[in-house]
């Protein structure tokens, strides 16, 4: 009988299976990670002119703060408008500037969270 699984026992099994566990166990940290290094990339964007010059403005792409939940890690604007301008509204034209930064370097995110996962090859 051949083995297709390519495990030799049970030993081989139960210690992969205490790697994915781990995983598991750490996802917050795994997610915190990813999005670190978006955050990284969104501060390198480039900030439209803006016509306010108050003293303790900030613009939209400014800050991009992160926020960890029970089970998730979100990126977010510090201003409220932020998804307006991201998604567009009735009156205006979405101006996206996460999302595609997102699309563009989802590959290297998805690299760096299985690395702190341990789980690349």
């Amino acid at each position: 009988m051949s083995n297709e699984s390519g495990y030799t026992g049970f030993e081989d099994l139960s210690k992969e299976l205490e790697k994915y566990m781990h995983t598991a166990e750490n996802s917050i940290e795994i997610l915190l990670a990813g999005a670190e290094a978006a955050k990284k990339d969104l501060d390198k964007l480039t900030k439209p002119m803006s016509r306010i010059r108050k003293s303790g403005y900030t613009h939209l792409v400014d800050e991009f703060p992160i926020e960890k939940k029970e089970k998730e890690v979100v990126i977010g604007w510090s201003k409220y408008y932020g998804r307006m301008v991201e998604r567009g509204t009735e009156k205006m034209y979405a101006r996206a500037h996460m999302y595609p930064l997102w699309e563009q370097n989802e590959e290297k995110y998805y690299k760096i969270m299985l690395e702190k996962a341990g789980l690349t090859p």
